[in-house]
């Protein structure tokens, strides 16, 4: 259960009297999600989502998460929108953690990925980064490529562990990508600005068929665009055996383009770009899995899934090989 900080009833009642949202009718812990404590609360005005921000999150951040999401609303992207209390502040202190209440999202995120969902999920995904375009404040990515050497170097020596020879083969990849990461900046740069950079299949819902809105912005970042489409090539478009599905990808990558054109620039990088993203998540599910306390309700996830994915866009040849003419 992600639930790491329990709040006391007194607590809560004295947070909630600094919003116009009436007495606390419940409160249930959220079980999804591994980063902070989130809690279904439900007043006599309706439901909202409580978020304590625990330690993982740098508190530095929060301005741009929180901001990002009312401007993202504002543009008429479906997203949480922070509530603002009496004094006119959004984020405030609760049980030592920095604390929000958000807006109700409703729907819920597909257990089983279908060909549709991937289609919806392209559309929403571009939409997101052409209504980011004009968000002032930015926030780099530091689980980019200059972030994952410092992640390899705390997992190589005991990476074989889980599985023999995995430190030498991820140093190999990790030198090829620091050598050939596309820039975001002069000649030859791709697309950058806003990026959710973590749309797997629990952050987004849907009601019925039709994609409700996103949720979980606290790993956004300014980063390129297309590095975005490809975090989501690998968490949506793998069947349960590893498998990897052209159908969907295709879906997801035409979808995308009827709202914002991918540049020839960025098909291309999309293979190496894809790679990127099976490393960053394969380290940070390698890290957590080597550094899990005992007795953690959150239970680690296993990195060899972001291996085999890795594998497969070793072997790809160009966009072709993800369902595009």
């Amino acid at each position: 259960m992600a639930v790491y900080t329990e709040v006391s009833d007194e607590d809560l009642n004295a947070f909630i009297a600094q919003y116009p949202l009436g007495g606390v009718l419940s409160c249930k812990g959220i079980a999804e999600g591994v980063e902070n404590s989130n809690y279904l609360l439900v007043t006599e005005t309706g439901p909202y989502i409580l978020t304590l921000y625990e330690k993982r999150v740098n508190r530095a951040d929060l301005p741009f998460f929180l901001g990002l999401m009312e401007h993202l609303s504002a543009k008429g992207v479906g997203c949480p929108v922070p509530l603002h209390g009496h004094d006119g502040e959004a984020l405030r202190e609760l049980c030592g953690r920095p604390a929000v209440l958000v807006t109700f999202l409703n729907g819920m995120w597909p257990r089983r990925i279908a060909p549709y969902h991937c289609q919806a999920l392209g559309e929403a995904m571009a939409g997101l980064h052409l209504a980011g375009a004009d968000f002032t404040m930015a926030r780099p990515n530091n689980l980019s490529v200059s972030g994952w050497r410092p992640l390899f170097e705390a997992c190589a020596d005991r990476a074989h562990e889980v599985k023999p020879g995995l430190a030498e083969a991820l140093e190999s990849e990790l030198d090829l990508l620091e050598a050939h990461w596309p820039s975001a900046t002069g000649p030859g740069a791709l697309p950058s600005g806003v990026i959710h950079a973590d749309l797997f299949p629990d952050n987004v819902f849907f009601r019925g068929r039709a994609l409700s809105g996103l949720i979980d912005f606290y790993f956004a970042c300014t980063d390129l665009l297309a590095y975005d489409v490809a975090i989501c090539l690998n968490a949506w478009c793998f069947e349960p055996d590893g498998a990897f599905n052209a159908t969907k990808a295709r879906l997801l990558l035409s979808s995308y383009r009827k709202v914002r054109p991918l540049s020839d620039s960025e098909l291309e990088a999309l293979p190496l770009l894809a790679r990127g993203g099976s490393l960053r998540f394969l380290l940070t599910r390698l890290y957590d899995l080597l550094n899990h306390p005992p007795g953690a309700f959150v239970q680690p996830k296993n990195p060899l899934e972001y291996w085999n994915k890795l594998r497969f866009h070793q072997q790809v040849r160009g966009p072709g090989d993800y369902g595009l003419e």
